[in-house]
């Protein structure tokens, strides 16, 4: 639980920062993937592998993963009625024989229901997330973060020698 606690905590300050928002965004929809889709399967192992080399948010993909997990679950029915429909599509049938025959391919679980619908909604969905997660990112730096740097709570804790201390040792840490 305190790993989750302190990825939530680093994705707000992700949020409140001057983090990049493709790089934001992006960690949130491999999240979205992570945690939409089953996660012993091969197709899991790629998305980290892609969260690893290259830069993408890693806190925000965790606590989106940790989000939709539950989301996922919930889904679970429409998930295995997308996934059947294409798995008994008579046209699919040579393809899908063809690839469990296939030395690797049939670790990435394709012929479960389950698997194939949540692979087939969330990576059609994906785009649809990056572009919504990179407007939200926007829309709250401009509103949320704008408006609470002009309260007067925020102009009387910049003032104190704590934040000034703080401050100071966060810039110091990160470079």
């Amino acid at each position: 639980m305190g790993l989750i606690l302190k990825q939530l905590f680093a994705f707000i300050k992700l949020l409140n920062s001057d983090t990049g928002n493709i790089s934001l965004a992006l960690g949130m929809t491999c999240g979205f993937i992570l945690g939409m889709t089953p996660v012993l399967s091969l197709h899991s192992l790629l998305v980290f592998l892609i969260l690893f080399f290259f830069r993408i948010q890693i806190g925000a993909a965790l606590v989106m993963a940790f989000f939709f997990k539950f989301v996922a679950y919930l889904l679970d029915p429409i998930f295995h009625s997308v996934g059947s429909n294409v798995l008994e599509m008579e046209s699919l049938q040579g393809f899908f024989t063809t690839l469990y025959n296939m030395p690797i391919l049939p670790y990435t679980r394709f012929n479960n229901s389950i698997v194939m619908g949540s692979a087939v909604v969330t990576f059609a969905l994906s785009p649809i997330v990056f572009i919504a997660s990179q407007y939200f990112i926007v829309k709250y730096r401009e509103i949320v973060v704008a408006r609470f740097r002009e309260t007067k709570f925020w102009k009387a804790m910049q003032a104190t020698k704590f934040y000034q201390w703080y401050y100071k040792y966060d810039q110091y840490k990160w470079n």
